[in-house]
């Protein structure tokens, strides 16, 4: 293994390595699919760091039926592909392990062995290891066995419970766990979900901070426009309420992942899946930003996690959500889910914010790729502070 195995020494800011390491991020997103998370952006600084390839998991002929959005990705399927200086394979399978009993934890057991020599190939040469929350998890004991050099980072980008994981991740998390040698945390609120402490560090949800000249120019026609981006938890009946009451108000849904509602009023355009960059003139000129979660059991971290709160902010628009992720946000509106007066209420209030909306500083994907890497290089990576 190359003097980078460990990274163990803290990196100063800007500074790589002597030898260029390797990396490999093991989740069920995959690198290429226009709708961007936390991992892409992880991925694409990596890549400028060091040789990085991405491995696409949980995805086979049962995914057609699961609206999954790597369907438009099929035909690159089980080859290698370099995307934007990132090797990139998406591993299709018979069928992936699915929650059906009492099969679950066998098809799980099995998928963990990792039959396929691409991601065997790619452990061996790894130095560093990131797996997201979701499956990834279950390749830890193949991970040591085949390259227990590697140093294993766990980026939690969702409590485990709040995406329904099999049992058997679950209990392999939790055996697992105090021996990964980073688990980076999104929001501090995530820690009572990870039984481990010693090694959980504080890493924010970023931005790129060119995003603002990528923004334009505007999409919109004069008037009130109003946006809304993604497709997690999404409530159609927000629109068919607001859409009635204030048709003043232009709509636009991107990514829902939903058909057009019957009952929307002609002021709601509905978009289908859109890459990510085309979606930020839509955020940066829009009037009001919204993110209409219909579940009232909602976790604490998603208010510091969303990704599409986070760029409204970055943007300084007034946010509308339900009122457990509205929080003490200052820029951010709560109603109660299917209240139709509470939402009438948090849209006049974010028309009409008591104090201006200023645009918040984040951190850019840069800075957080590198408190995951290095986290005792900065002052902000403790959780319990």
């Amino acid at each position: 293994m190359s003097s980078a195995t460990h990274i163990e020494k803290p990196l100063e800011s800007n500074q790589l390595p002597s030898t260029r390491p390797r990396f490999l991020l093991l989740s069920a997103h995959d690198y290429r699919s226009p709708r961007k998370a936390g991992m892409h952006f992880i991925a694409a600084e990596l890549a400028k760091m060091g040789c990085t390839r991405f491995f696409s998991l949980r995805y086979s002929f049962l995914s057609r039926y699961k609206q999954d959005p790597r369907l438009s990705l099929d035909d690159q399927a089980n080859k290698i592909v370099n995307h934007d200086g990132v090797e990139c394979y998406l591993w299709k399978t018979l069928i992936h392990p699915i929650r059906i009993r009492p099969f679950e934890s066998l098809m799980y057991h099995i998928y963990g062995y990792g039959f396929n020599s691409v991601l065997r190939e790619w452990i061996i040469d790894s130095d560093v290891i990131v797996l997201e929350s979701g499956v990834a998890p279950i390749f830890f004991d193949l991970i040591k066995r085949l390259n227990p050099e590697a140093k294993i980072i766990y980026r939690a980008s969702d409590a485990l419970k709040t995406i329904d994981v099999a049992t058997y991740v679950s209990n392999t998390f939790n055996r697992i766990a105090e021996k990964i040698d980073t688990i980076v945390l999104p929001s501090k609120a995530l820690a009572e979900t990870i039984p481990s402490t010693h090694n959980l560090v504080f890493a924010p949800q970023g931005i790129d901070p060119t995003v603002e000249e990528k923004a334009n120019p505007s999409p919109y026609g004069p008037g009130i426009h109003a946006v809304s981006v993604g497709s997690m938890l999404f409530d159609p009946n927000f629109f068919v309420i607001a859409a009635k009451r204030f048709p003043n108000i232009h709509f636009h849904i991107i990514g829902s992942c939903h058909p057009r509602h019957t009952e929307y009023g002609d002021n709601v355009t509905v978009y289908g899946e859109m890459p990510f960059d085309k979606t930020l003139p839509y955020i940066k000129h829009a009037t009001l930003g919204i993110a209409p979660y219909s579940s009232v059991n909602l976790p604490a971290y998603l208010r510091d996690t969303s990704l599409k709160l986070t760029q409204y902010a970055f943007f300084g628009l007034p946010a509308i959500c339900p009122h457990f992720i509205a929080a003490d946000y200052s820029n951010r509106f709560g109603y109660e889910i299917g209240d139709e007066e509470s939402i009438v209420a948090a849209i006049s209030k974010a028309l009409a914010p008591p104090t201006p909306i200023a645009k918040h500083t984040v951190l850019n994907w840069r800075q957080v790729t590198e408190r995951m890497l290095a986290p005792h290089n900065f002052s902000d990576t403790g959780v319990f502070a």
